[in-house]
């Protein structure tokens, strides 16, 4: 469900009422059922909601109703006014919806955005869904920890360092981080995407990619060895690539992913493309995990003006992915 006092829920009822003519995938909602009716009943959202014990009613429900496997919180939510008294039911949804899927009775989970001060006020020690999931287990075979992707139809951009300070970015890029997230993008491209053999390019971190060192030794001592060894593990990589001339159009056509070396160079291309249709994906974990790419949106809950492409555009994209998986699965058995 996300942050209760945020948009997700009325983005889940928006979801429904998008798909629920058959155009897009099932799917159910872990959160208040109680709070679903009222956003509805006070936004003008016609959804019905109707309770589920387990994922596998979900399909039947789903024609009907928005299928809600409840999870209580503890106190009324107040539109825009985050209570870190709901911020343990945040967490349960999210584990929940975690196992299920670890389980096989899901097959993929798309979460609600997060106000993460509220759920570190109630005891989160978590920098946020990525580090929590990988804490339930659900960390990938390598060991490393898992990747975002943010993806859209015309690029998928990773940064291989994402919540820190600018000023912090050269000092913690390294070579193994960079061959590390390379070949979990790699192998994502070719298991969630049906691309039989990726080519990665890779950004440089200083303008002109360096300029030969003469504008910043990354690019040179850090970045083009990574890549070097990407291509001596067998993956198409190329670089390090001036980020200034990498995201037109003619460019992306030369590669199927793009690995970025801090937050902004990786997000602003996307957003700038598709605000409205960009999905954040979690790689490297033996779940499916997407998001919508924005916040909370506080200023404007409860108002039902909240527009749900993003999350119907991340439901397809993990309905995507499952079913590719499972077409993978079958080829290499």
């Amino acid at each position: 469900m996300g942050e209760p006092a945020g948009i997700g829920p009325e983005l889940a009822l928006g979801a429904w009422l998008g798909n629920s003519s058959g155009a897009g995938a099932p799917f159910f909602y872990v959160g208040d059922p109680g709070q679903l009716r009222e956003i509805a009943g006070n936004t003008g959202l016609d959804v019905p909601v109707r309770e589920i014990d387990h994922p596998s009613e979900a399909v039947a429900a789903f024609a009907t109703a928005l299928p809600c496997l409840p999870v209580a919180l503890a106190r009324t939510v107040k539109p825009g006014a985050p209570d870190p008294a709901n911020g343990p039911a945040v967490i349960a949804a999210i584990e929940r919806a975690a196992k299920f899927c670890l389980s096989g009775a899901a097959a993929a989970m798309v979460t609600g955005p997060i106000q993460k001060h509220v759920l570190y006020d109630a005891g989160f020690q978590f920098p946020g869904h990525t580090e929590f999931l990988a804490s339930l287990g659900s960390r990938g075979k390598s060991g490393d920890l898992p990747v975002m992707m943010i993806a859209c139809d015309e690029l998928r951009t990773v940064p291989v360092t994402i919540h820190i300070p600018l000023e912090a970015v050269a000092t913690a890029l390294t070579s193994r981080a960079i061959v590390a997230t390379g070949r979990i993008v790699a192998a994502a491209l070719e298991q969630y995407f049906a691309i039989a053999a990726p080519r990665l390019a890779v950004t440089g971190l200083n303008p002109h990619a360096g300029e030969a060192g003469a504008l910043g030794a990354q690019d040179r001592d850090i970045i083009a060895p990574a890549v070097a060894e990407l291509r001596k593990r067998g993956i198409a990589a190329s670089g390090p690539h001036p980020a200034d001339t990498l995201f037109h159009q003619a460019a992306r056509q030369r590669y199927d992913a793009a690995l970025c070396m801090y937050h902004d160079q990786a997000l602003i291309p996307v957003k700038t493309i598709a605000f409205e249709r960009a999905v954040n994906v979690t790689l490297g974990l033996p779940i499916i995990r997407t998001s919508p790419d924005h916040g909370t949106a506080l200023d404007i809950a409860g108002t039902g003006s909240a527009d749900p492409s993003s999350l119907l555009a991340a439901l397809d994209l993990a309905a995507a992915m499952a079913e590719r998986a499972a077409a993978h699965r079958d080829t290499s058995r």
